[in-house]
């Protein structure tokens, strides 16, 4: 590993720099990617490209490390240069001088891991338990991190919303993905080399908002949103643009009209008499208000939330509403928002608010098809929910009332949205690999998984340009309550559609059917769950020696009356941690695919199954429900038998595909 010194590069740079200063064509401004900044690690064995942004046909000078170059900034505004590769090593400082000198420090030369998914993969080191850190190795360690703000868009961005790499310390690793964090350390501790880890995850999201607008655009049931997407072209900030621009004739004209408005029924003083009641969260069509478009005002009381008297403002989560709203509190607008999937969270002024008998009204506006508030009160404030007050208020004609493009999307489950801001801009740089832990949000469409996930993978080989970029994944943990006999599982679909995907090259599966919680989606052990990736890596990418999942099934043979089980001899010799040797968690069925538990039990170099109550087997399956409960066979370094089934019937998951119309979250 080659150390520069730091103070004296700078002594060096400042006064070279100082000169550029002088050269009267160099007058620019110097914008770098957020992902480049100090403390980054770039990927060994690549070009090291560097490019930014800065005054149109401006000059740049560039050192990194011993080499310099010129570069003209062009006509949009947009310069980049490349360096030769390096091999790892650090730290190295990036000097740049326009107008600006810009100097990033801390540089190292490494592996660089894009960890994403949903929740598991974004719940904090924080919010686990895990061992103390050795400070003489915090200190020491060449591991960055780098945690991507998450935005959404419409399409493919150059820059992600915000974030920078940062150096390790106690305060950086609580706030880090708990998942990407053990396993970056564990392969810094293995390969000793500098190792970037780049989180960029959100909780409660689909696969298809990681997927591009063109890699959805295979698939029919995405083609009804997608195209328009992809046709139209704008950006958010372009449809925000448009929408402003029009905004106020369009709202004279169509949309601030109607006795409600003229009324002036956001007053706090309006008599509601003959205001009916309405439960929220819910459609208006489901309670009695039939063939309705256009507005309904919904009106409630509220008391201060205790503590909130301390607040400078309250935050009110409206999740969302069907299709536009108005939100007033005493009278005063707080907010407006327009689009069915977009979240409401408006802030409300301390001293708007008195300490009882706070007067909230809605103005909720369908365009068309059922109208009102979404019903998942997941996201809402809880003095959202229950009875309201309703009065209709203006009718439409949806055949005559003209809307306005706008922003009309949901970062958990608009198609696309999260790789154009989030993943788009990180395929810039080259990587060593991706690790995934995703699926919860796509389990009750296990079966279409099956499709989306390896297009997924496809994808975004395609993106990085590298067919065979290393793609390793968690399968889901056993979750829920252990089931009392067979019975169908969508979590088991899910985990059979993520082991399909192991058909692809170079992708690894770390089994975690024995960590998780039966009581809590965000099981705590992560540190298991990293060590079990940065197996995989260590084998697949590495190509260390070294046994990185439990005993996989080989073949089932029916004899007998029983189910014969051969596993194949690259998970290891299969161990039964138990003192009778009897395996839980098998189950077979008859031709009347009814499915009992079954006994099993190692006899010689297999495992027999069997079951009293099936007298001719033809199915088997293992670990096949949302939680399996206790299981007791694994190999020898205690890495859990990957669950499966021998049948390919009809799941509960069958047929069901994303649906542009139905209400998502």
């Amino acid at each position: 590993m080659r150390f520069i010194g730091r103070t004296g590069a700078k002594h060096l740079f400042a006064g070279l720099f100082s000169l550029w200063l002088f050269v009267p064509q160099i007058r620019a401004e110097i914008k770098l990617p957020h992902f480049l900044s100090s403390h980054m690690v770039l990927q060994r064995g690549q070009p090291i490209r560097i490019w930014g942004w800065s005054d149109i046909d401006s000059q740049l000078q560039i050192r990194f490390d011993q080499e310099e170059k010129t570069v003209m900034v062009d006509g949009e505004g947009r310069w980049s240069i490349t360096f030769l590769p390096k091999l790892a090593g650090g730290p190295f400082t990036l000097n740049i001088a326009g107008t600006d000198i810009l100097e990033l420090t801390d540089i190292w030369i490494g592996d660089v891991w894009v960890a994403s998914g949903q929740s598991n993969m974004q719940w904090p080191v924080r919010q686990t338990p895990y061992e103390e850190i050795d400070s003489s190795w915090l200190n020491q360690a060449p591991l960055r991190l780098l945690t991507v703000q998450i935005g959404s868009d419409y399409v493919r961005q150059d820059d992600i919303q915000g974030g920078e790499w940062v150096s390790l310390s106690e305060e950086h690793i609580a706030d880090f993905s708990a998942v990407a964090y053990h396993f970056s350390r564990f392969l810094q501790k293995d390969l000793h080399i500098p190792i970037g880890i780049i989180n960029s995850s959100l909780g409660a999201t689909a696969v298809e908002t990681w997927m591009s607008n063109e890699s959805l655009a295979e698939f029919a049931q995405f083609r009804p949103e997608i195209l328009p997407v992809i046709e139209r072209n704008k950006s958010v900030a372009q449809l925000d643009a448009d929408f402003a621009e029009n905004k106020d004739a369009w709202e004279d004209k169509m949309y601030l009209t109607g006795p409600g408005i003229e009324g002036k029924w956001y007053r706090p003083e309006t008599d509601i008499s003959s205001w009916t009641d309405i439960q929220v969260p819910g459609f208006w069509e489901d309670q009695g208000l039939q063939n309705w478009d256009g507005a309904v005002w919904y009106r409630k009381q509220f008391d201060l939330p205790q503590g909130a008297e301390h607040q400078d403002s309250i935050l009110l989560q409206l999740s969302q509403i069907d299709d536009y709203d108005i939100t007033w509190v005493n009278g005063i607008k707080i907010g407006e928002t327009y689009g069915r999937h977009n979240h409401r969270n408006y802030w409300i002024p301390s001293h708007l608010l008195k300490e009882r008998d706070n007067v909230l009204v809605i103005r909720a506006f369908d365009i068309g098809g059922r109208g009102g508030f979404s019903t998942n009160a997941f996201w809402m404030s809880g003095m959202i929910r229950g009875t309201w007050k309703m009065r209709p208020g203006l009718q439409i004609d949806t055949t005559a009332f003209t809307t306005l493009p706008t922003v009309n999307l949901t970062p958990f489950s608009s198609p696309g949205v999260l790789f154009n801001a989030n993943i788009a801009p990180l395929t810039q740089l080259p990587v060593t690999g991706i690790i995934w832990y995703q699926g919860e949000s796509n389990a009750d469409r296990a079966e279409e998984y099956r499709k989306l996930f390896p297009a997924l993978i496809h994808d975004w080989r395609k993106e990085w340009k590298n067919s065979n970029l290393p793609f390793l994944f968690v399968q889901l943990a056993n979750y829920k309550a252990e089931s009392d006999r067979p019975e169908p599982s969508e979590w088991a679909e899910l985990r059979e559609a993520q082991t399909m995907a192991l058909a692809l090259p170079s992708t690894g599966m770390a089994v975690t059917i024995d960590i998780g919680e039966a009581g809590d989606i965000h099981p705590r052990n992560k540190v298991d769950v990293g060590l079990r990736l940065a197996l995989a890596a260590e084998n697949i990418v590495y190509h260390q020696d070294v046994p990185w999942h439990g005993p996989e099934i080989d073949r089932v043979e029916f004899v007998d009356g029983k189910a014969l089980v051969y596993y194949a001899s690259d998970g290891g010799t299969p161990v039964v941690t138990d003192k009778y040797g009897y395996i839980r968690g098998f189950a077979l069925s008859g031709p009347d695919r009814v499915f009992h538990w079954a006994k099993a039990e190692m006899v010689g170099d297999h495992l027999e199954v069997f079951s009293r109550q099936v007298d001719t087997p033809v199915a088997l399956r293992y670990a096949w429900s949302d939680n399996p409960g206790p299981l007791n066979l694994t190999n020898e370094q205690a890495l859990p038998a990957l669950p499966f089934r021998t049948d390919t019937w009809p799941g509960t998951t069958t047929g069901k595909e994303f649906n542009a119309k139905a209400p998502r979250f």
